[in-house]
C-alpha cells in the first residue's frame, strides 16, 4: 500500500510520528510537506497530496493541520477526492467502508499522538462495502460533476 501524506507547520509534529509509525509496519510512504516548522499554507499541500491520491499514484493520503478542518476542506476541491476529517477510530473505519474516503485528514490540536495512530490504523485497516454505499457515491460524484464546470 502507497501512501501520501502531508501537513502545514501546525501538524508536523503529528505527522513525524505518523510517518514514523507507518514505515515501522512496513508501508511505502511519501511525505509531500512541510518539512520545518515555519508558517506555511495548509492549502498547498492539501493539493499536493490530494493530486496524487486522486491521480492514483498512491492508494491513500494522511492530511494533518491544526484542526484538520482547513486542510481537508481544501483536499475536497481535487476532483475524485474524498477527505474525511477523523478524531475517533469509528468514524475513521466507516469513512472507508461507507464513503470509500480515499484521505484521512486529523487535527493535531484535537488529537493527541496515540489516539492518532489508532486512527490511521482504523482507516488503514477498513475496506469499502460498495453496494448501496456505491449508489450515494454515484450521486455524490453527479454533485461534483454538476459544479466542477
Amino acid at each position: 500500500m502507497r501512501i501520501a501524506l502531508g501537513s502545514d507547520h501546525a501538524g508536523l509534529q503529528l505527522k513525524n510520528e505518523i510517518i514514523k509509525h507507518l514505515e515501522e509496519k512496513g508501508l511505502e510512504i511519501k511525505n509531500f510537506g512541510t518539512y520545518t516548522d515555519a508558517s506555511c499554507d495548509y492549502p498547498d499541500f492539501a493539493e499536493k497530496v490530494a493530486e496524487e491520491v486522486a491521480a492514483k499514484n498512491f492508494n491513500l493520503g494522511i492530511l494533518i493541520c491544526g484542526t484538520g478542518i482547513g486542510i481537508s476542506i481544501a483536499a475536497n476541491k481535487v476532483p475524485g477526492v474524498r477527505a474525511a476529517l477523523c478524531s475517533d477510530t469509528f468514524s475513521a473505519h466507516a469513512c472507508r467502508e461507507h464513503n470509500n474516503a480515499n484521505i484521512l485528514a486529523i487535527g493535531q490540536r484535537v488529537v493527541g499522538v496515540g489516539l492518532a495512530l489508532d486512527i490511521v490504523d482504523s482507516f488503514l485497516s477498513a475496506e469499502f462495502e460498495g453496494d448501496r454505499h456505491q449508489r450515494r457515491l454515484d450521486k455524490i460524484s453527479e454533485i461534483e460533476k454538476k459544479y466542477s464546470k
